[in-house]
């Protein structure tokens, strides 16, 4: 197996992943108004649709046929029992609708995320926010945009004036919940506070929302790999920082993530978070 791709592979590649998006969209857009059929997978609390199923059958599908020689890591396939596991190899990591819980509630942050990973690296990150239409995208190397216009972070360097996402995350076991709990009142509370606190529900629009210099920086334990993989390059190519919160690289099969403007504010971040144990990916 080669990890090494040409340019001309690379494109191909990404331009696949912004078609896949695009129609992983449209199938989401026709199904946001309409009532639904949930699903609880571990818990009452984490959610999975028809829609979710069927949006990932249509870009695993595709890929396959294109890229048969690649790794694939899908959110559904995963919670069906298929491995989750990120080798040297090109593979794509895919979750078809970030955002389940918004979806159900007509909340229109929902998208779609494809990354692809060579070499254990972020190559190319996809994601679609189907509801208001924003098509986030990057390559590695060449910038990050929405809609094609350049993405930058804010380059805020302070918690004091930063605006920060922290998630509660669909599982609820009480240990990790004391965390969550602890992390958002040590970066709200004072002496300190940051300005304020979000939570829009989807781990790849935080990301997207930090790489536009919407909001400052986002933190989670508990996430899963296909729920940063794209959007940690959009991070990056947009002049951000991401990594582990309790400092160090990030290592996206570790089930955590901490991103930011500037090293300075994911340094003041890092500092205040308490980190769990989870299993890994």
């Amino acid at each position: 197996q080669r990890t090494i791709m040409d340019e001309k592979e690379l494109q191909r590649c990404f331009e696949t992943a912004v078609e896949l998006a695009r129609k992983g969209g449209e199938l989401i857009r026709a199904a946001f108004g309409k009532p639904k059929r949930i699903d609880c997978k571990g818990c009452s609390t984490d959610l999975v649709t028809e829609t979710d199923q069927e949006v990932e059958k249509m870009i695993l599908g595709t890929l396959r046929e294109r890229f048969p020689s690649h790794g694939f890591v899908g959110e559904e396939s995963v919670a069906a029992g298929e491995p989750c596991t990120l080798t040297d190899d090109p593979t794509w990591l895919i979750d078809p609708v970030d955002g389940t819980t918004n979806f159900v509630h007509r909340f229109p942050f929902v998208a779609v995320s494809i990354g692809l990973y060579i070499k254990k690296e972020a190559a190319i990150g996809v994601i679609y926010n189907a509801p208001q239409d924003l098509m986030y995208t990057a390559r590695k190397g060449h910038g990050a945009h929405c809609n094609g216009q350049k993405l930058s972070v804010s380059g805020q360097t302070e918690l004091s004036q930063a605006l920060i996402f922290c998630e509660v995350g669909g599982t609820r076991e009480a240990e990790r919940m004391e965390v969550v709990r602890d992390n958002l009142f040590a970066i709200a509370m004072p002496p300190d506070p940051a300005h304020s606190v979000r939570a829009v529900g989807s781990a790849a629009l935080n990301m997207c929302l930090v790489a536009s210099g919407s909001a400052d920086g986002y933190q989670e334990f508990g996430i899963h790999c296909w729920d940063i993989a794209a959007g940690s390059l959009i991070v990056t190519e947009a002049g951000g920082v991401v990594m582990h919160p309790k400092g160090g690289d990030i290592d996206i099969m570790e089930r955590k993530v901490l991103c930011a403007s500037s090293p300075q504010l994911a340094m003041q971040i890092s500092s205040c978070l308490k980190d769990v144990s989870l299993s890994r990916d």
